[in-house]
């Protein structure tokens, strides 16, 4: 994450945690700000604030709540997988055992899910919605493929803008987006998720949508926290087949399917 950069490498062991934290504070920060707008505070020092507070937030928390920030639970909404039961998640949220939800939508929904974490766990911190998507959320784009044949990088961060905003209106935070795997065998169905076979073509589609996504602020209500995916290497799969061997180089992983 780009905008993470000047702060990731404070906390390796948690930052994941800390990327949990880090995007929700905002919406609460924003209100300490908005409250001395007569005295325009810099984004250096409202880093500095929100450092702080992130190092006291972590160092009040237990090791079972900072692992509990690396635990996303499913939603029914898009079922892809088994789904605990509603009292059992109810319950991990209780006790701070969980970060993120995924494939739940719409205010209602997710406000109930965020008040109830929020209002009955020790630390009151709020969970990031996840979602996937991919070429468009209520308006429909290309594929991510057919996309990049266009070599257009301002439509291709324009749909991103436009997916950010209608997503954040329905709830989400955080999309997983954009898939920056490098294809080459077209027998690998997943092809149509990305930027296609060329390093230099994907790399500047995967910084587009980024940008698209997130914006120059990710505490503004209309951006997304943007996901790339999946672990580099993954598109490189033997004779196409999904979650099959990869036999990599080093010289091809750092300069075909790393760069994106």
């Amino acid at each position: 994450m780009i905008v993470l950069k000047s702060t990731y490498n404070k906390y390796p062991f948690y930052k994941i945690v800390f990327l949990s934290v880090l995007l929700t504070l905002p919406f609460h920060l924003g209100a300490a700000v908005s409250a001395k707008r007569s005295e325009p505070v810099s984004r250096e020092a409202a880093n500095t604030k929100m450092n702080a507070f992130i190092d006291q937030l972590i160092n009040s928390m237990t090791l079972e709540e900072k692992i509990g920030q690396l635990n996303q639970v499913g939603g029914s909404m898009a079922d892809t997988g088994p789904i605990n039961p509603v009292s059992a998640q109810g319950q991990e949220m209780k006790n701070g055992g969980v970060g993120a939800v995924l494939n739940i939508w719409g205010v209602d929904v997710v406000r109930n899910y965020q008040r109830f974490t929020v209002e009955n766990s020790r630390l009151h911190i709020p969970l990031m919605f996840g979602l996937d998507v991919i070429h468009g959320m209520k308006t429909i784009f290309p594929i991510p493929l057919a996309q990049a044949a266009s070599w257009n990088m301002t439509a291709i961060e324009k749909a991103e803008r436009v997916a950010a905003v209608e997503a954040t209106a329905t709830g989400v935070n955080w999309v997983f987006a954009p898939m920056v795997d490098i294809a080459r065998d077209p027998r690998w169905g997943r092809i149509a998720e990305g930027g296609g076979e060329d390093t230099y073509l994907s790399s500047q589609i995967a910084y587009a949508r980024v940008k698209g996504f997130q914006g120059d602020d990710l505490s503004k209500n209309n951006t997304v926290a943007a996901c790339a995916k999946h672990y580099v290497g993954y598109g490189a799969a033997i004779a196409g087949r999904d979650y099959n061997t990869v036999d990599m180089s080093l010289q091809l992983l750092h300069d075909v399917y790393l760069p994106p």
